[in-house]
């Protein structure tokens, strides 16, 4: 038995030296599959990385460029808020201009509507009542053979006039006048507002 023994032995300790060389070999395997798949997962993470910062940076850049716009859009209702303002102080003005300014203003304005002479003046109730014979008689004056009328309505409006003869009606009244004006002197106004 001992020489059997022996080759069991021999036999088993060749497959015990196999194995470990397989065991071995297994190993290198294992570590360089290991080595191979940490290198790709360390690639993919730089990878998710810069992905993530790039993503986040649009993000970025996208939320700046949405507030630049809303602070552009937010600085032009302010300045056409002031614009607008600025007309409205000018239709105030112009209505409570000194009285003999104002008549003349407005006997100015009546004269230039005038297609016949004989027209009649509406004004509101205010200016009316307080320079309504004065624009006539001023308008008239400046008219050969003016016969302009006051009419004995009144219109709706800030000041200014309207010239009417039957159904036909010259507006001037000073809220048309100041927004005729608006086209064409809004970038102006705005140059000087903001420059």
């Amino acid at each position: 038995m001992k020489g059997t023994e022996k080759i069991i032995a021999h036999i088993q300790a060749d497959a015990k030296a196999q194995a470990d060389a397989i065991l071995a070999q297994t190993e290198l395997q294992c570590a360089e599959i290991r080595k191979s798949y940490e290198a790709k997962a360390k690639e993919r993470y730089a990878e998710k990385i810069r992905q993530g910062v790039k993503t986040c940076q649009d993000n970025i850049d996208s939320v700046e460029r949405i507030n630049q716009m809303e602070a552009r859009k937010a600085i032009l209702a302010l300045k056409q808020e002031m614009v607008s303002k600025s007309f409205d102080t000018a239709c105030r003005m112009l209505s409570q201009l000194p009285q003999d300014k104002y008549v003349e203003l407005l006997a100015k304005l009546a004269v230039q509507a005038s297609t016949t002479g004989d027209e009649e003046i509406v004004l509101n109730a205010r200016d009316r009542s307080a320079v309504g014979q004065a624009v006539v008689d001023g308008a008239n004056a400046r008219i050969p053979g003016g016969k302009l009328s006051l009419s004995a309505s009144t219109g709706d409006f800030a000041g200014g006039l309207i010239l009417r003869r039957g159904s036909i009606e010259a507006n001037c009244t000073i809220e048309l006048l100041v927004e005729l004006c608006r086209g064409d002197m809004s970038a102006q106004l705005a140059k000087v507002l903001f420059e």
